[in-house]
């Protein structure tokens, strides 16, 4: 009979412990941080600029080395099985560092070769042709675009077939068209099974593509959801109506509805949960008509990911 716990922990592809980080300087850069991800996601970790995003990142790919806590990838522990996680993870940074005077195809070569992998030159053009990178597997590296190297830098991330894949802010300065490319690629590996986790200051990038979010804030992780949950639990709607004619206040008989009137009176906002449904807009409309307040436009609008965000890290500690 299936155990079910034995079922659980091998849904878990990267599992983090407690884990902190304190530098010789004394700043605490990650506070007893737990996390587990699950095996073929997309996981978007989010959070401002020094909130400990990239050391987490770090500190699972084996780069920096946590002051406390443990973390297992694909069920190996990153400390004690060092060799047998690095050839499970790839990682594509967030700085452009390539070797410059190789060629696309020799720099791919090389990565693969670094894990210990045997040459497999049919899986190193699979990955070039699916990063549009092919025509350009003879070209030295530092005569291609930003945009290609940052292509370049997934390729030799992938070179060696890892499962757990993280992408350290990979659109940053890259074109609309480009970031479109990639996230097109990271739905595909996703489908093929491999577990991906993103951090990315662009809201829009998460909300397209992550099937959890992680927010982190001065080094703690302050929220972990699933992304439609997030939405639905901490977002609202809005629901904007435009009035036939100014009026100075609302009326007594409305003080309980969740209503705004604009400076100007020619406006109302009615704030509503995402979780209810809009079946309470008919009785307001017909509340406002039986007081005289006509109105000549509606326009409903929702919380995005980023309002959400903006509030989260906003926040008091």
């Amino acid at each position: 009979m299936p155990n079910p716990a034995h079922d659980a922990a091998n849904d878990i592809a990267v599992s983090i412990r407690d884990v902190g980080k304190t530098y010789a300087s004394g700043f605490e850069a990650l506070k007893h941080v737990n996390l587990d991800i699950r095996r073929g996601e997309i996981f978007a970790l989010l959070g401002p600029n020094g909130a400990g995003k990239t050391t987490l990142i770090s500190i699972v790919c084996g780069i920096v080395n946590a002051s406390s806590g443990t973390v297992l990838a694909d069920g190996h522990d990153i400390v004690r099985e060092y060799r047998a996680t690095r050839s499970k993870i790839g990682l594509v940074p967030q700085e452009l560092s390539t070797d410059t005077f190789e060629t696309v195809w020799s720099t791919l070569k090389f990565s693969r070769g670094l894990f210990g992998k045997a040459p497999d030159p049919a899986h190193l053009e699979q990955v070039l042709r699916d990063l549009s990178l092919w025509d350009k597997k003879d070209a030295k590296i530092m005569t291609l675009s930003g945009g290609m190297k940052r292509r370049v830098l997934i390729a030799k991330a992938l070179a060696h077939e890892p499962s757990i894949l993280f992408l350290d802010e990979p659109t940053a300065g890259v074109d609309v068209e480009l970031r479109h490319d990639m996230w097109r690629m990271v739905r595909a590996l996703r489908e093929r099974g491999t577990t991906i986790i993103l951090t990315t200051h662009y809201i829009e990038e998460a909300e397209e593509m992550a099937d959890r979010i992680g927010v982190i804030r001065k080094g703690e992780l302050i929220l972990v959801e699933d992304k439609q949950t997030l939405m639905r639990k901490l977002g609202s709607k809005q629901l904007a109506i435009q009035l036939m004619s100014p009026i100075e206040k609302l009326p007594e008989s409305l003080a309980d509805l969740p209503l705004a009137l604009s400076e100007d009176g020619l406006s109302l906002v009615y704030s509503f949960d995402t979780q209810a449904d809009d079946t309470g807009i008919a009785p307001l409309l017909r509340r406002l008509h039986d007081q005289g307040i006509d109105f000549k436009d509606l326009h409903s609008s929702e919380t995005s990911l980023e309002d959400i965000f903006v509030r989260l890290v906003r926040a008091p500690a």
